[in-house]
């Protein structure tokens, strides 16, 4: 899809990859972006930066994420790309199921149901029309995994396979998708650190990120890899999953002697 004259909302937009996004798809020519985050007044800067639509919402409140699309419908009509990028972090201190019900009910409505949300909101008329995009950011922890953060891993790991549903499901009703799955990218996420464990590859800026966005929604390629590296890690995994796993406790013990942050 080349992005001219498109009209696109995007989640998480206060900051980091959702605003830099915000930003790009202005570049590219979008005649519309609405900007979409909890954080209210940062999504107002990103809007004014564009000259787009701005919304303070809850993307893990279905109701929230229908009235953005509604009023965007209504302001600039059609809505050809939804970029369902809003995502949080949560740490699982003690062991792998040891995080909160309220911790999990957190991040799973914000990392997994918000992609839910915005295809139930959007799918209808783009498939009525036979044209839509769907980009859903989700990480490299969604293919591999991510060390003393299960949450993150897990809802992670869902993101990726709704987005394969959706792909298989549309792709012949005109509807193309792709699943955003960055390694350590410097975001609010970050901060000033280095990306931990997961920065390894290198810790790359927001507009890199987008960089394959781009190149990916052209191409209507699916799984969008800012790290390339992740695909040979994604194939040393599929090729020997308990030799994998051995690796990843070996990871976990060099982490937890203090000789790899995360």
């Amino acid at each position: 899809m080349n992005l001219k004259d498109k009209i696109a909302i995007v989640t998480g937009a206060a900051s980091g990859i959702g605003k830099a996004l915000c930003e790009r798809f202005h570049a590219e020519g979008a005649a519309g972006v609405a900007a979409v985050d909890i954080n209210k007044a940062g999504a107002r800067e990103t809007a004014a930066s564009i000259g787009g639509l701005l919304f303070g919402a809850d993307v893990s409140d279905e109701a929230d994420i229908i009235r953005v699309v509604e009023e965007t419908e209504n302001h600039y009509g059609q809505i050809d790309v939804f970029a369902s990028n809003a995502g949080i972090l949560t740490r699982d201190n003690t062991h792998a199921a040891s995080a909160t019900n309220e911790e999990w009910e957190r991040i799973w409505g914000i990392n997994t149901m918000a992609h839910i949300y915005a295809a139930r909101a959007v799918l209808p008329k783009m498939i009525e029309r036979g044209s839509g995009y769907l980009l859903n950011t989700a990480s490299a922890a969604g293919l591999l995994n991510q060390i003393d953060h299960t949450p993150y891993a897990v809802t992670k790991h869902a993101a990726v396979a709704f987005a394969e549903s959706l792909a298989i499901a549309h792709y012949d009703q005109g509807i193309r998708v792709s699943v955003l799955c960055p390694q350590a990218v410097r975001t609010g996420m970050t901060g000033d650190s280095d990306g931990g464990s997961a920065g390894f590859d290198g810790m790359l800026e927001p507009n890199a990120v987008c960089d394959a966005v781009i190149e990916a929604m052209e191409e209507e390629t699916f799984l969008v890899l800012p790290h390339p590296e992740v695909l040979t890690y994604m194939q040393r995994k599929t090729s020997d999953y308990d030799r994998w796993l051995k690796g990843m406790r070996r990871f976990r013990d060099r982490i937890r002697a203090g000789k790899v942050e995360v």
